[in-house]
């Protein structure tokens, strides 16, 4: 060993380009294990807690669709779904679309110009995610913390009316801390909302007389189960109605999320409901997980390709460097087995030689992969507020290490073959003779 560290010695700044080649190599490998550990582990979590056990859509709908076709007939379900399956604790219908709001200060600019001319240059309408819901079914769902205001005092719609869309409405609406922000509204506040966004200064008069005005009654946080900076949450029959207009027919939700007393048999309780509603697709947790570790598959294939690349440059670097170095020593080794020295001895010199030039790397890389990995959470965090504290896109942990140390073992032991093999092959008497 001390042999096979005093040839490194001799060229220190080779031997430092080299540890640094490998040790980005080895960086690099720990950064694509740890994301894809970490987005597994996490969202095993977070479909945990979130509560939803099954999830409804509609017939002939995958997972991996770009959207989901309307559920029809939304506000039955729920009743229907506990006759169906008394195992079902709630059955939510949720609608998800996008909105538009406004405040009082953009108004009293445009009534004081109906041209738009008094409206400040940069004001506008703020577009919104925006989920309509029935309060009293989300019992065991996570929904967004309220920060402040009453929220959802009626925990029913009553504003569906059996789908006459007469009840008595609330107006009522929960918007999150950042969409509270932008609008600088507070609960209590009017706000208008439509599902329309005006071309310009001149539409809004026109735009604000399609509007539907809203109280807020909350400011929530972020709410990570709706992947937007900015969200509102109306009730189920409003939020219908906003965006359909007088015409609301088809009673439809986006999809139903559903929460169970016992989740021993959660595919059952799918087949139960599946058969009782033909309608339906249904989902368990199981099903949701395999389609974001399918999803996951398609990027750690991809960053497995790339992690290879980095391997492979490490180990032809690794192997350039040991040629140049049994070179640079031929005279020298050729003396060390005319004196006596083994071939195997010579071999163990060159391999040593080579696992001590991928060690140093893989102490410059582990460190700086744990790094990377920890700047790349938080920038991946920080695209997706409402996480829970403990949601982690990376997982730097026992796995990763062990991997990246047997990586950086097997590159030092394939990069020895050619050099061990170039040494041993030289004659002795020609290189002890050469000048």
């Amino acid at each position: 060993m001390r042999y096979a560290l005093n040839a490194l010695r001799r060229r220190p700044a080779r031997t430092a380009l080299t540890a640094a080649g490998i040790g980005v190599a080895i960086a690099l490998l720990a950064v694509l294990l740890a994301l894809s550990a970490g987005i597994n582990g996490s969202a095993a979590q977070l479909a945990q807690s979130s509560g939803v056990d099954l999830l409804a859509t509609s017939a002939n709908t995958t997972l991996s669709s770009g959207g989901f076709p309307p559920v029809p007939g939304a506000h039955s379900l729920p009743a229907a779904m506990h006759r169906a399956d008394p195992n079902v604790v709630s059955a939510s219908p949720w609608l998800v679309s996008s909105v538009v709001f406004a405040n009082t200060s953009l108004r009293a600019a445009v009534n004081a110009s109906p041209n738009g001319s008094a409206v400040p240059g940069g004001w506008g309408p703020s577009g919104s995610g925006a989920v309509g819901w029935i309060p009293a079914e989300n019992t065991g769902i996570e929904t967004p913390t309220l920060l402040s205001g009453p929220g959802f005092v009626d925990p029913n719609d009553a504003h569906w009316a059996n789908g006459s869309y007469t009840g008595t409405s609330s107006r009522s609406v929960v918007i999150d801390s950042e969409l509270a922000r932008l609008l600088a509204v507070g609960p209590g506040a009017e706000v208008w909302a439509s599902p329309t966004t005006p071309a310009g200064p001149s539409d809004l008069a026109g735009w604000f007389a399609n509007a539907t005005s809203f109280t807020v009654v909350g400011v929530s946080g972020p709410f990570w189960l709706v992947p937007s900076a900015l969200l509102s949450f109306f009730y189920l029959s409003d939020l219908q109605q906003l965006l359909a207009g007088p015409a609301t027919s088809g009673d439809t939700a986006s999809v139903v999320l559903i929460h169970l007393h016992d989740t021993s048999n959660a595919g059952g309780d799918a087949s139960r409901l599946a058969a009782a509603f033909p309608g339906l697709t249904l989902f368990t947790v199981g099903d949701i997980l395999g389609a974001v570790q399918s999803a996951v598959s398609l990027y750690q294939t991809f960053g497995t390709l790339i992690g290879a690349i980095a391997l492979l440059v490490a180990f032809l670097f690794t192997t350039t460097v040991l040629l140049m170095s049994v070179d640079d020593r031929s005279s020298e080794i050729a003396l060390l087995r005319a004196i006596g020295h083994s071939p195997r001895w010579v071999a163990s010199t060159v391999a040593q030689e080579g696992l001590l030039l991928c060690g140093i790397g893989l102490v410059v890389g582990l460190p700086l992969g744990f790094v990377l990995s920890s700047a790349l959470n938080n920038f991946l965090r920080g695209l997706l507020p409402g996480l829970p504290g403990s949601f982690s896109f990376v997982a730097f942990n026992g796995g990763v290490v062990a991997v990246a140390i047997a990586q950086a073992l097997a590159v030092g032991l394939l990069a020895c073959a050619l050099p061990v093999a170039q040494t041993l092959g030289r004659p002795i008497a020609e290189e002890l003779r050469a000048p």
